[in-house]
C-alpha cells in the first residue's frame, strides 16, 4: 500500500553526514595580481602576486611557477616558488627544495628541504600566545658594569707628613 522511498546521499545532507568541500583559490600561472588579497579558503599561487595576502585560518601555498612579492598572514604556508617578503603563520612552514626565499618567518614550526634557497630571520614559537624565539644572530648584551668606590690614597704625602 505505501510505498518506501529510498534515500540517496544526493536528496540532502543530515548532520550526522559530513560533507568534504574544497574551499580552494588558484591564481593560474598567466594572473599577476597587485593589491590586496583577503579569504576564507585555501590559496594556490602559480601566477605572479604582489601585495598583502591575508588567509589567516587557512593554507597558502605558492606553487613552483609562482612569483609573490608580499606580507603574508595564514594558518600554515608552502613555498615551493619564490617569495620575497614576511610570513606569519598561526601553525607550520614548509620550504621545498624548489624554494626561493627572502624574507622574515614567524611560525610555530619550520621545515626546510635540502636544497631550497633560504635567506631569512625566523622566529619560532610553542604557542601563538607565548613570545618565541629567534633563530640566528644573537643580540649582542653589554657586560654588566660593576661600580667600584674610589680607593683611599695610602701614600706618604697624603698622610699628611
Amino acid at each position: 500500500m505505501f510505498k518506501k522511498e529510498k534515500r540517496t546521499d544526493n536528496d540532502f545532507n543530515s548532520p550526522a553526514d559530513p560533507v568534504m568541500t574544497s574551499d580552494k583559490t588558484i591564481i593560474g600561472e598567466q594572473i599577476t595580481i597587485e593589491g590586496a588579497i583577503r579569504g576564507k579558503g585555501d590559496l594556490v599561487i602559480e601566477g605572479s602576486v604582489k601585495g598583502r595576502i591575508e588567509v589567516e585560518t587557512h593554507h597558502l601555498t605558492v606553487g613552483p611557477k609562482g612569483k609573490v612579492e608580499s606580507e603574508i598572514h595564514a594558518s600554515d604556508v608552502t613555498i615551493s616558488g619564490k617569495l620575497i617578503g614576511n610570513i606569519n603563520a598561526k601553525g607550520k612552514v614548509v620550504i621545498t627544495k624548489e624554494a626561493d626565499f627572502n624574507g622574515e618567518i614567524k611560525a610555530r614550526s619550520i621545515s626546510v628541504e635540502d636544497g631550497a634557497l633560504l635567506k631569512a630571520v625566523i622566529e619560532l614559537s610553542n604557542r601563538s600566545d607565548k613570545k618565541g624565539f629567534t633563530v640566528g644572530k644573537p643580540e649582542e648584551k653589554a657586560p654588566p658594569v660593576t661600580k667600584k668606590e674610589p680607593l683611599a690614597p695610602t701614600s706618604e704625602a697624603s698622610k699628611g707628613k
